[in-house]
């Protein structure tokens, strides 16, 4: 493993609503009470050993959400599987922007971020509020109708999509993600008890109660922006935040997980990472890159997340065998 194995020790000053718990189960149960409605249509390229299909399925609200599936060609037994949401302002992006996880033998399930990037998921949802300028403070009057809500009911829903392909198995199914994918991966390993492993690369979204005052960096400082044009709405904003900050819902998780952060991320500072990882409630390896920003151990750590997935998500490599499955 590379990087320096570090013992997490910092505590979080964040506290969480009592009803977190009753307000994510209604949540789920309002998402999941829409049909799924899982589309998977082959997507035509010149790869050889890898499929692309583009995937819908429906997310919060019912809203058609769309994804990447990238897989190994030709396996003849079920494969482990994936699902990834990228960082801050980025949708599921070009067909071919990441092959790594497909490339060793996973499913890979590449979401977008409602409203994100170039993505093809619109969120068209009226939240009924201000918010400066960005999706970090879209809704934040209002736990029901911020705009993270939606997006970690998407994610759970994304895992209901991806255990839904017949060449998927189901008990195999993890996630990963860095920055704001990072900050939804978290959410999932809490939100989702059965989770196979998480892993998490310098999460956003955590230790919220502070951010705004340990990071001048976008995008917290749209939260900064937001209570110094807002100031009477600073109480109530906060109270939204403790529904989705990663220290809440990492309490909650159980899945094995590989934790990584650069100690000078100035965007998602180790002040906010580690009293997540702290909290983490499963298993976990924790990596810190002392003189890394926010691309902590780059390369490094995707070699790190490769080892992790191999030794919790793989029993044996999938035999090379024509399955006609999705193609």
């Amino acid at each position: 493993m590379h990087g320096d194995v570090g013992v997490v020790d910092l505590p979080t000053a964040q506290t969480e609503p009592s009803d977190f718990d009753a307000f994510w189960a209604d949540t789920i149960a309002q998402t999941r009470s829409f049909p799924l409605d899982l589309t998977v249509t082959p997507h035509p390229s010149l790869l050889t050993q890898l499929d692309i299909f583009d995937v819908s399925f429906r997310g919060f609200g019912g809203t058609q959400i769309r994804a990447w599936l990238r897989m190994p060609r030709g396996v003849s037994e079920p494969l482990p599987g994936l699902v990834q949401f990228f960082g801050y302002g980025n949708g599921r992006g070009h067909a071919l922007r990441d092959l790594r996880w497909a490339s060793a033998g996973y499913a890979h399930l590449v979401v977008d971020a409602r409203g994100q990037g170039h993505g093809d998921t619109d969120d068209d949802h009226a939240d009924g509020g201000p918010s400066a300028g960005g999706f970090l403070t879209r809704g934040i009057r209002s736990p029901h109708e911020y705009y993270y809500r939606r997006v970690y009911a998407d994610a759970v829903r994304a895992v209901d999509a991806l255990r839904a392909i017949p060449a998927v198995d189901p008990a195999r199914v993890g996630t990963v993600g860095a920055s704001q994918g990072g900050g939804i991966a978290l959410a999932i390993a809490g939100l989702v008890p059965d989770i196979a492993v998480a892993i998490v690369q310098a999460p956003f979204l955590c230790e919220l109660n502070a951010a705004a005052t340990l990071s001048r960096e976008h995008p917290y400082a749209l939260l900064t922006q937001y209570f110094a044009d807002r100031r009477g709405d600073a109480a109530v904003a906060l109270d939204t935040l403790r529904y989705f900050d990663g220290v809440n819902h990492a309490k909650r998780a159980t899945a094995p997980a590989l934790l990584s952060t650069g100690l000078l991320d100035g965007i998602a500072p180790p002040e906010t990472v580690l009293p997540a990882f702290g909290a983490y409630g499963g298993r976990k390896q924790v990596v810190l890159w002392p003189y890394n920003g926010h691309e902590a151990g780059g390369d490094l750590d995707e070699e790190n997340a490769l080892e992790f997935a191999a030794t919790h998500l793989v029993d044996v490599a999938p035999d090379r065998a024509t399955a006609d499955s999705l193609r």
